[in-house]
């Protein structure tokens, strides 16, 4: 898909942004009607420019800009609405959606429901919700988007439903099997079925889908690592010493 020449005030946010010479940016964005692109941001940085106050991660955006390839220039960018900033404490994890969408999605691949969810899931974080179900939440839906969402409802190689009382394993090229309790990486199948639901409440639910989601992601990424993940280990590690 090529770019059309000049688009105008179409919602997006900042996903990442690198300085470029003196005075510019190259903005790494997410909008709704063009999916992910690049766009060049001339004369941003510095005490005169217009649009650096406008330009954060975070916040609904109005993004204009006009030209075709790669990177078209930016032309405008307002606030969509005012939104409190993220608290200090959420951070880490809104930058973390980032780097998925980064690494995973598509440039010029539009996916309205998919900006949607975001939206939805820094709204989330905005507003005080429980950290880790917002999380595992947008993983699943980000999985379903880019085509490899997970089977739920069913047991990979008999086709029965997905028992709550049982236990399964998570195989990426399958699917759920059915194992035992004991087994080493059992998940339950009441926390497959709430994940199913996403309403994930216990904090059996919570690991087990956590788990489950993280292995689904590992291999959409092909073994890249997430940058926000690994900082994320560190600060857990440094704040666990005496």
């Amino acid at each position: 898909m090529r770019n059309p020449t000049r688009v105008q005030l179409t919602p997006g946010y900042i996903l990442h942004h690198c300085p470029y010479r003196d005075t510019s940016r190259i903005l790494e964005v997410l909008t709704r009607d063009y999916g992910r692109l690049s766009l060049f941001a001339r004369g941003v940085r510095g005490p005169k420019a217009k649009l650096a106050a406008a330009l954060q991660p975070f916040q609904m955006l109005l993004l204009s800009w006009s030209g075709r390839g790669e990177a078209p220039q930016l032309t405008g960018a307002e606030h969509a609405q005012y939104s409190a900033p993220l608290p200090t404490a959420c951070l880490m994890a809104a930058f973390y959606l980032n780097e998925l969408l980064l690494k995973l999605t598509t440039r010029h691949d539009p996916q309205p429901g998919l900006f949607d969810d975001y939206h939805e899931a820094l709204a989330r974080l905005r507003h005080g919700a429980p950290l880790e179900p917002g999380l595992r939440v947008f993983e699943k839906r980000l999985l379903e988007a880019l085509g490899y969402g997970l089977d739920l409802a069913t047991e990979a190689q008999t086709g029965q439903r997905i028992e709550p009382g049982a236990y399964y394993h998570f195989r990426p090229a399958q699917g759920l099997v059915l194992t035992v309790a004991e087994a080493v990486g059992a998940l339950a199948g009441e926390s497959l079925i709430s994940l199913a639901g996403e309403r994930l409440t216990g904090a059996r639910e919570l690991e087990d889908s956590r788990r489950l989601l993280q292995a689904a992601l590992a291999q959409c990424l092909e073994g890249r690592e997430l940058t926000t993940r690994a900082v994320a280990k560190s600060i857990a590690r440094r704040e666990s010493r005496p």
